[in-house]
C-alpha cells in the first residue's frame, strides 16, 4: 500500500485515535526505582524491567515516543493521517506506586503537563486525566479538575490497582464522579497482579499478547456482572483492543453468568435489570486499539452497534501507518466509516 495518508478529511472523515500513550520522566523514574528496588509486582518488573532499560530500536523509540509531545509526536501523527489523538498517561499510571501522596504528585503534574501540550495543540491533542485509584476520593477531586479546569474529556485508569478492581465499594467515588459528570472511564491494560500472573511471563504471554487482555477483560466483567451500571446507568465504559474480546465471547458470557445467579453459586452474582448484551450495546464503547483488523471491527460493530466503535492506534507501541491505509479501504458504507474515524469519538467524548 503506497496511497499517501494524508489529514485534513481527504476521504470524508477525520481520523481521531482514541488509545493514544505518553509518559513524564517522573513517571517512568518512579517506577524504575520500584523494579530496582524490588517492590514492584511481577508484571511491572517485566514491563518496565524491558522497557525503560533495553537499548533496542523497538524500546528506544518507545521511551523517546512516549515522553514527546511536540515535534516527534506531531510528524508521526501526520504520517500517519492522524488529526488529533486523544491522549493518557502511559500504563501503569500511577497505580503501581506504594507512597500514595508521591503518586497523587506525579498524576496531578502528569496532567498539568498534559494540559500544557493540549494547549500548545489544540487543534491536534485531546487529553485524559490521570488519577490515584489508591485514594479515590482526591481522584474524584482530580477528575472534577481535568474536566472543568484542563479540559480534559476522559479518565483513563490502567486496570488493577495492586490487585484491586473498581468495582470494589472503596472505589465508588471514582465511579459516581465519573457518572455524575459525563466522563468517559477507558480502562486500560497493566500486567496482571501476581495472584494472576501465574506462569505467564515464563511463557511470554505476560503483556499485551494475552496477558493485558485476559486481565482487562477481567477487571469489565467485574463491573458488568456486578450491577455497577445498574447503579449508574450513563456510566460510560470504554476497553480497547477489540473492547478487550467481550464481543467474541458475550454470548458465552451472558448464558454462564444467568446460570451461575440460578445457582447461587456466588454470593457477588445477583440478578440485573438487563442481560449482558444490553450493558455492552448501551454503557461500553470499544476501540480497535492495536488491533487493525477489519474483520475484527466488524464483529464488534455487530455485536456492540457501530455507534460505540471507534478508532486508535496505539501509539507508540503500534506505529503502523500501512493499518490506516487498510482501514481505510474497509468494506463498510461510507456513513460508518465516518462513525468509525470521527463521529463516534466526538459524541463519546463530547468534542
Amino acid at each position: 500500500m503506497t496511497e499517501e495518508l494524508k489529514t485534513g478529511g481527504q476521504h470524508g472523515y477525520l481520523r481521531i485515535a482514541t488509545e493514544e500513550a505518553f509518559a513524564t520522566e517522573e513517571q517512568i523514574n518512579a517506577i524504575l526505582r520500584l523494579v530496582k528496588e524490588g517492590r514492584a509486582d511481577k508484571g511491572t518488573v517485566s514491563l518496565w524491567g524491558f522497557y525503560g532499560t533495553s537499548p533496542s530500536e523497538r524500546t528506544t523509540f518507545i521511551r523517546e515516543r512516549l515522553l514527546d509531545l511536540g515535534d516527534l509526536r506531531l510528524a508521526a501523527m501526520d504520517e500517519a493521517g492522524i488529526d488529533k489523538a486523544v491522549l493518557a498517561l502511559t500504563s501503569p499510571g500511577v497505580q503501581s506506586i506504594h507512597d500514595v501522596e508521591e503518586a497523587k504528585g506525579i498524576a496531578s503534574r502528569a496532567n498539568d503537563h498534559l494540559a500544557t501540550a493540549c494547549e500548545r495543540h489544540p487543534d491536534r491533542f485531546i487529553g485524559m486525566t490521570a488519577i490515584c485509584p489508591q485514594d479515590p476520593e482526591w481522584s474524584a477531586q482530580e477528575l472534577k479538575r481535568g474536566k472543568e479546569e484542563l479540559g480534559f474529556v476522559g479518565v483513563q485508569v490502567n486496570s488493577h490497582t495492586h490487585g484491586h478492581y473498581l468495582d470494589e465499594p472503596q472505589f465508588d467515588p471514582i465511579l459516581r464522579a465519573c457518572a455524575d459528570m459525563g466522563i468517559p472511564l477507558y480502562i486500560h491494560p497493566q500486567g496482571p497482579p501476581d495472584e494472576m500472573i501465574g506462569s505467564m511471563v515464563d511463557a511470554g504471554l505476560e503483556g499485551a499478547i494475552f496477558g493485558f487482555a485476559m486481565e482487562t477483560s477481567f477487571h469489565a466483567l467485574r463491573l458488568l456482572t456486578t450491577g455497577v451500571f445498574d447503579r449508574y446507568p450513563s456510566l460510560d465504559l470504554v476497553l480497547g483492543h477489540g473492547a478487550e474480546g467481550l464481543p467474541f465471547w458475550i454470548d458465552r458470557l451472558n448464558y454462564m453468568f444467568n446460570a451461575g445467579v440460578r445457582s447461587q453459586r456466588y454470593e457477588r452474582l445477583k440478578p440485573l435489570q438487563h442481560n449482558l448484551h444490553h450493558y455492552l450495546r448501551n454503557n461500553v464503547w470499544g476501540t480497535n486499539s492495536g488491533l487493525p483488523s477489519p474483520a475484527s471491527i466488524k464483529l464488534m460493530m455487530d455485536v456492540m452497534g457501530e455507534d460505540r466503535v471507534l478508532y486508535a492506534m496505539d501509539y507508540p507501541y503500534q506505529y503502523v501507518p500501512d493499518e490506516v491505509r487498510m482501514l481505510d479501504a474497509m468494506d463498510i458504507t461510507d456513513e460508518t466509516k465516518r462513525k468509525f474515524f470521527q463521529t463516534n469519538a466526538e459524541r463519546l467524548f463530547n468534542l
